[in-house]
């Protein structure tokens, strides 16, 4: 089946997500709204993956400049080449080697005769090039100049224009409740509403839920659970979550994956917007929806719809004076926790080669410690081999819990803006595990001949990015003191878990991890904490509630995010009801609200025809 291509006298669009057979390469969207498109990545682990191609009609015979938007990942050594054969022809030019960030590379002309003509991308080394796009543009013509780069609307447009696409987003419907990324939290909020009879939305950026527990990355959802949670994040024999067959279950309930909300539309005053749609882009065919509704939650983790719409945030670290703190430092700061990427190791039957990685090697140094693995998805802090050099001995100064093979030690990002250098810290982070494998490798060659790389994450585990501000801002004092807030709605438990950055030596390592359990007793979460205190129809969920850094440093569990969104698809339901805003909800129907929250969290529904009723 051919691409459907949009042809003109500008030329012939083919966005790689939408080939045909993506052969070993796969679809990467995370980072769209940044460098403007999904893009196709070979990630082979160092094993040139299997080609990816596709056929196009080309409308008229003749000469065709070819443009391969593509990626030099890392500059200076060119690890992630490919090649593209258009009509049989390989071209001559070696893509993602020319020294520059996404950009539009001339690959050369060929000549084609009208009629379809098959592309495919050939991957050179196994190590993560990348493909964006490529354009056929007919040489002379009004289309043989450079493509427009990057995310704005001028190269947004174009792309609309030549893939056929409509210039305003298509309607997909009224709904109760839209419910904006797609993890444990999400998922915990999209199945309390619909089960509450909302008419009710997902929009999940992936093509799993789960968020940093689904199979793409793989935790354990830690925190308070409940019946609810373990529904949503038992797995299947593959480690994927049953969330997305839970959900699909529920005739009110529409999910729709890989869908990156990049608008927002608002009215009333500016200071107080009232959210009236979002507008969401589907990563494999392009097309824009528009989704309706009264009322949003956002479980996205890094406030996205708030951005959009000017709700107020925080970031960062607060310092110990602003709420008193023990846990907070002397001075705030922008630093928060990082990203990471975990892996898994494992020894084959027989020898296995590696390729010098020099690239790698300049971020990983002499790093020789595979440990802190992710045994399979829900199964993480596994052991790994670790290689030592001829008298080398373990540092006597490294703190006793810095020794624990704990998969959040590999973490990167903490002073960069996680909003626009989310591809970076991937990268960087990429770089670490293949050049610390690399080493483990080359220190015990004898000892690791059978070593090979069994798996690396290509989606980074997401730490903390901003936090909204609610009616009330939980702190360490809150949770410690256990506080009976008289708008207590869940309970979250579990201990303080703060990340210090970063090792002296190896930037993507943590310098130091503090685990303070605490009395190990739950705590309550208020209400105020889960609806944004100035924009008036929209909650959130998960571990952007307003909370401060060192409270976050617990409500930011999967388990704890998702008591958290039940409260809110309860709050939505009465919200309906009675015609009001979450927060008039909390003033006036506060007693109703937590019991409905509690039935919610023990599944104890009634059938949603009986919530219709009362």
């Amino acid at each position: 089946m051919s691409v459907d291509a949009a042809t003109g006298p500008a030329g012939i669009l083919v966005e790689a997500e939408e080939f045909d057979d993506l052969g070993g390469w796969a679809v990467d969207s995370q980072f769209e709204l940044q460098m403007g498109s999904p893009y196709l990545l070979a990630h082979g682990l160092g094993r040139p993956v299997a080609d990816a191609s596709t056929t196009v009609a080309v409308p008229e015979a003749g000469t065709y400049r070819v443009w391969v938007r593509a990626k030099d990942w890392v500059p200076a050594h060119h690890p992630g080449r490919f090649t593209l054969a258009v009509g049989g022809t390989v071209l001559d030019t070696v893509l993602g080697a020319n020294g520059r960030d996404w950009s539009w590379q001339d690959a050369g002309t060929v000549d084609l005769a009208a009629g379809p003509v098959r592309l495919v991308l050939h991957d050179l080394t196994g190590f993560d090039g990348r493909c964006d796009a490529i354009y056929l543009a007919p040489v002379g013509g009004p289309g043989d100049v450079a493509p427009p780069e990057g995310a704005d609307e001028t190269a947004r447009a174009w792309r609309r224009r030549l893939r056929g696409l409509p210039e305003e987003p298509v309607e997909a419907g009224e709904f109760d409740l839209v419910v904006v990324g797609g993890g444990v939290t999400g998922a915990a909020a999209t199945v309390s509403a619909a089960r509450l009879g909302l008419r009710v939305a997902l929009l999940h950026d992936r093509p799993h839920l789960g968020g940093n527990a689904s199979v793409e990355v793989g935790l354990n959802p830690r925190g308070e659970r409940g019946p609810v949670i373990d529904e949503l994040s038992a797995r299947t024999p593959d480690g994927d979550l049953h969330a997305l067959r839970v959900i699909e279950a529920e005739p009110t309930a529409s999910v729709f994956l890989q869908h990156t909300v990049y608008a927002v539309a608002s009215d009333g005053d500016p200071a107080t917007p009232r959210i009236v749609s979002v507008d969401a882009r589907d990563a494999r065919t392009g097309t824009e929806r528009r989704f309706r509704a009264p009322l949003f939650v956002d479980c996205t983790g890094t406030a996205a719809l708030g951005l959009h719409v000017g709700a107020r945030t925080r970031f960062g670290r607060e310092s110990v004076a602003e709420f008193g703190e023990g846990l907070a430092p002397e001075r705030a700061d922008d630093v928060h926790h990082g990203n990471t990427v975990f892996f898994r190791t494992r020894m084959a039957d027989g020898p296995v080669e590696f390729p010098d990685v020099p690239w790698a090697v300049e971020v990983a140094k002499d790093f020789a410690d595979l440990n802190g693995q992710l045994r399979e998805p829900g199964v993480e802090n596994g052991e790994g081999p670790v290689a030592r050099r001829p008298g080398e001995v373990p540092d006597p100064t490294i703190r006793r819990r810095m020794l624990f093979p704990a998969t959040h030690f590999w973490e990167y990002g903490q002073y960069l803006d996680p909003y626009t250098e989310g591809e970076h810290i991937r990268d960087h982070l990429l770089r670490a595990v293949y050049g610390t494998f690399s080493n483990v490798k080359t220190v015990e060659p004898a000892t690791y001949a059978a070593l090979e790389l069994e798996w690396v994450a290509f989606v980074a585990a997401r730490g903390e990015y901003r936090r909204y501000v609610g009616d009330h801002t939980l702190t360490e004092d809150d949770i410690r003191s256990h506080v009976d807030f008289p708008d207590a709605v869940v309970q979250n438990s579990g201990a303080f878990c703060l990340h210090y950055p970063r090792d002296e030596k190896y930037d993507f390592r943590l310098k130091d991890w503090k685990w303070d359990e605490r009395d190990e007793r739950p705590y309550d979460v208020p209400f105020r904490c889960l609806y944004s205190v100035n924009v008036p129809n929209l909650m959130m969920a998960g571990k952007h509630i307003s909370v401060t850094h060192v409270a976050g440093s617990n409500t930011k569990f999967m388990g704890n995010g998702g008591q958290h969104a039940m409260a809110t698809a309860a709050a939505a339901f009465l919200c309906r009801k009675y015609g009001t805003t979450p927060r008039g909800i909390h003033d006036a129907h506060l007693d109703e609200l937590k019991a409905l929250t509690n039935d919610v969290v023990n599944a104890k529904l009634p059938p949603a025809s009986t919530q219709e009723q009362s």
